[in-house]
C-alpha cells in the first residue's frame, strides 16, 4: 500500500511502488478524470499537480509522490484559479471531443497560479506538450486569457 494525499484527502493505493501515478489514480483510487493518452509523457492528457506543479502522471512512479500533495481534475474547481479556468472553458466553448481537456485545464491552472497576466508566449510555453487532436488551441489560449481577466 502506498500512502498518498489526493485532492486534500489521505488515500491508500494498493499498487506496486513503480506503478505510474496515472494507474494508481484511475485503477486503484477510481479517479478517472485524468486520462491516458500516450503513456510516454508527451501528450499531456495525464497532467496532474504534485505540490502545485503540473506533472505527467503516466511517467511518474506513484512512490515518488508519497508525502506530496497530488491534485487531479476532480478537484480543479475547488480553487479560485481552477474555477476561473473551468468557467472560461465553458464560456468560450473550448471543448470538442474533450479527451485532452483535463490535462489542458490542469496545465492552465498551473500557469495562472504563477503568472497572473500571461502573454501568448507564456501560454504557448506552459501549454507546450499538451496536444489537442481537435486543434482547439486558439480557444484554449483565449480561455486562459479570459480566466486571467476574471482573476484580476
Amino acid at each position: 500500500m502506498i500512502q498518498l494525499t489526493i485532492n486534500g484527502k489521505p488515500q491508500q493505493a494498493d499498487v506496486e511502488p513503480d506503478t505510474p501515478l496515472l494507474w494508481a489514480l484511475r485503477d486503484s483510487l477510481l479517479l478517472t478524470g485524468t486520462k491516458y493518452g500516450c503513456g510516454a509523457g508527451l501528450c499531456g492528457a495525464c497532467t496532474v499537480h504534485v505540490d502545485g506543479q503540473p506533472v505527467r502522471s503516466c511517467v511518474t512512479p506513484v512512490a515518488s509522490v508519497a508525502g506530496k500533495k497530488v491534485s487531479t481534475i476532480e478537484a480543479a474547481g475547488d480553487s479560485r484559479v481552477g474555477k476561473a479556468v473551468q468557467d472560461a472553458w465553458r464560456k468560450l466553448d473550448v471543448v470538442q471531443c474533450g479527451y485532452c481537456q483535463s490535462g489542458q485545464i490542469m496545465s492552465a491552472i498551473g500557469l495562472l497560479s504563477t503568472k497572473k497576466k500571461p502573454t501568448d508566449a507564456d501560454i504557448d510555453a506552459a501549454m507546450a506538450g499538451n496536444l489537442c487532436r481537435c486543434a482547439t488551441y486558439v480557444r484554449i489560449r483565449a480561455a486562459i486569457h479570459e480566466a486571467a481577466k476574471a482573476l484580476a
